[in-house]
């Protein structure tokens, strides 16, 4: 990953051009965030990706072809180092957590403000879950039982080592778990919890309880 000095190194994947272009121009400014590569489906994206070594890719769901989640799947099975974000439209998309359970580090929605997005590449370059707030309440928008917003006994030991201190890999480490599927877990978490990042969730925790001193 970028080590700080260099900037991260981003690939852009959508199969509508002024998506691309859109992206590439919300990230131009930034010194941190470097363009080297676009793709407009998951089979390009994985050539390039074996090709320019990206940090990260920022990756459509629905494409012709090779779609965001076989090509997540496709990155994982060859060792491809780069962090996945899915892009959504949410609304239409279905596929957005079997991605995230192919590998991917976390999913935000397409018409993200420009700090959401740099944020989440600064986020997912840094190894770390991301889940934009706006999605985690799209979709416990969509829950209706208090049950289904409970965290699970796993979810919780998750967020007990996380407000120890605990990264991804030491939580793996210590449940006997992938960084891939403490990422998954960590993305639950902040979908129940309605927060947008492992601080938050910590604070969220604290406040109703789940977590104590």
């Amino acid at each position: 990953m970028s080590d700080g000095t260099t900037p991260i190194r981003l690939l852009v994947v959508d199969d509508h051009p002024v998506v691309r272009d859109g992206i590439v121009g919300m990230v131009a400014s930034a010194p941190d965030v470097e363009v080297v590569g676009e793709a407009s489906d998951g089979a390009e994206a994985v050539s390039l990706a074996r090709v320019l070594d990206p940090d990260v890719v920022l990756m459509d769901l629905r494409m012709p072809g090779t779609d965001g989640v076989a090509a997540t799947r496709e990155f994982a099975r060859l060792g491809i180092r780069a962090r996945v974000v899915i892009l959504t439209t949410f609304d239409s998309d279905s596929d957005v957590l079997p991605a995230v359970e192919a590998g991917a580090t976390g999913y935000l929605l397409k018409d993200a403000p420009r700090d959401d997005l740099l944020r989440a590449i600064r986020a997912a370059a840094a190894g770390e879950a991301v889940l934009a707030p706006s999605v985690a309440s799209r979709l416990m928008g969509r829950v209706r039982t208090p049950e289904a917003n409970a965290l699970s006994p796993r979810e919780l030991e998750v967020l007990a080592l996380v407000a120890d201190g605990a990264t991804n890999r030491a939580v793996g480490a210590r449940m006997h778990l992938s960084e891939a599927t403490v990422k998954t877990h960590l993305l639950s978490i902040y979908a129940k919890l309605g927060v947008g990042d492992r601080a938050a969730a910590v604070a969220e925790g604290f406040r109703r309880g789940l977590l104590t001193g």
